[in-house]
């Protein structure tokens, strides 16, 4: 029973990765710290709908 989410830059604000995630087993939002290629570096990117 997986999700599909996408994983939004915290300083650009661009959505960069889709990913699937497991709602019953995960409660809290899911944070990575991924490339953006818009700000050319590694950020934080936080789950969005």
């Amino acid at each position: 029973m997986a999700d599909i989410i996408g994983l939004q830059c915290t300083e650009c604000k661009r959505r960069n990765y889709v990913t699937m995630v497991n709602k019953k087993k995960s409660q809290k939002k899911l944070e990575k710290k991924k490339f953006c290629k818009w700000c050319g570096k590694h950020t934080l990117h936080k789950e969005t709908k």
